[in-house]
């Protein structure tokens, strides 16, 4: 009589080869479901999509608006700040006027990183001209002007529109 392969557990005992043909068929599933895992990283996602601008500006000003576009370099450059009411921070710490180049300076290492002054819009023109010298004088040669985009072009206001037969009409 010729055995086959599944009959292989059969010929040795009676009882002993079902158990074991039922263990084969109880095993351990390899399959994985990922859907909770999309669903985590898709939450994770969108709240780090939120959160990441929050975390770019430490000390709140209003910007002035122009027309120019933004910045291409992608460094780390170090941050002043300078409030409406003329408070000067390097990046969330607050400075005096006298111990901003120095603090610079100290932060800045060998490399000449650039350097963004932030200004609020209302900010006295006299402190943000004397941060920018002092920062030109300490030796700092990339010094950038943040401003918002979307504000009035090269200071021109545009014409107010008119109506036809009105005084502009020949």
């Amino acid at each position: 009589m010729a055995l086959s392969a599944n009959d292989a557990f059969a010929a040795t005992g009676g009882g002993r080869g079902r158990r074991r043909r039922g263990r084969a068929r109880r095993g351990a599933l390899s399959e994985i479901n990922v859907t909770p895992l999309v669903d985590v990283m898709l939450v994770l996602l969108i709240v780090f999509m939120i959160s990441a601008p929050l975390l770019t500006a430490g000390v709140p000003v209003e910007l002035p608006k122009t027309e120019a576009g933004s910045l291409q370099d992608q460094t780390q450059p170090l941050t002043v700040t300078i409030r409406a009411d003329g408070q000067i921070f390097v990046k969330e710490d607050e400075v005096p006027f006298g111990n901003l180049a120095p603090r610079l300076k100290e932060m800045a290492g060998p490399t000449t990183k650039p350097i963004y002054v932030r200004a609020d819009g209302k900010a006295p023109y006299a402190i943000v001209a004397q941060v920018m010298a002092s920062l030109s004088t300490s030796g700092f040669t990339s010094i950038n002007l943040i401003t918002d985009t979307g504000g009035p072009s090269s200071g021109a206001t545009p014409k107010p529109a008119t109506a036809p037969g009105g005084p502009d009409t020949p």
